[in-house]
C-alpha cells in the first residue's frame, strides 16, 4: 500500500476549501489497495451532495496538478456523518442542545452517557440523560480533563 503525504495534501487543500466556505474536517488514505483519498467537509449547514460535488470538482485538479499522489486514485468527498466525533470545545459549543454520546473518566474507570448536551463552558460540559438502569433523568457534569471521547448521537 502506498503512503501519501497526508499533511502536505491537507496544507494544499485547506486554504481553498476554507475560501469556498468549508472546513476540512478529515482527510484519510483508504481502500483495499490504499488508492482512495477520503475528504470529509463540514460547514454550518448540513452538507449536501452538491457540496460534495463542488469540492470534488475543485480538489481533484488541485491534487492532480500538485503531483502529491503518484498514479491513479479514487477521490471520495463526504460529510462527517450524523454521528460525527466531537473534537473539542468548539464542536461541543456548536452542538449544544443536541443529542450526544460521551465517554468520560469516572474515578478509576470510564463511563458512557447518552443524552442531551445541556451546557458547555470553560470548566466542561453537562449532559442530561437517564440515570442508572433507566431511572429518572440526571444531569451529569463532566470536566474537560475527564472527557475521553464524544460524538453526536442519533435517536431512533
Amino acid at each position: 500500500m502506498p503512503t501519501w503525504p497526508i499533511t502536505s495534501i491537507r496544507e494544499l487543500l485547506e486554504p481553498t476549501l476554507n475560501h469556498m466556505g468549508y472546513e476540512l474536517y478529515a482527510l484519510e488514505q483508504s481502500g483495499h489497495s490504499g488508492r482512495a483519498l477520503r475528504i470529509s467537509i463540514d460547514h454550518a449547514e448540513p452538507i449536501s451532495i452538491e457540496d460534495c460535488e463542488r469540492v470534488s470538482r475543485v480538489a481533484g485538479p488541485l491534487l492532480d496538478h500538485s503531483r502529491l499522489i503518484d498514479g491513479p486514485y479514487d477521490l471520495e468527498v463526504s460529510s462527517p456523518g450524523a454521528e460525527r466525533p466531537l473534537r473539542g470545545h468548539g464542536d461541543y459549543e456548536r452542538f449544544n442542545g443536541k443529542r450526544v454520546n460521551v465517554r468520560y473518566r469516572s474515578g478509576p474507570s470510564e463511563t458512557v452517557i447518552e443524552g442531551q448536551l445541556v451546557a458547555v463552558d470553560s470548566a466542561g460540559i453537562a449532559v442530561s440523560g437517564l440515570g442508572a438502569r433507566g431511572r429518572a433523568p440526571v444531569i451529569v457534569h463532566i470536566a474537560w480533563d475527564d472527557v475521553v471521547a464524544g460524538r453526536l448521537a442519533v435517536a431512533i
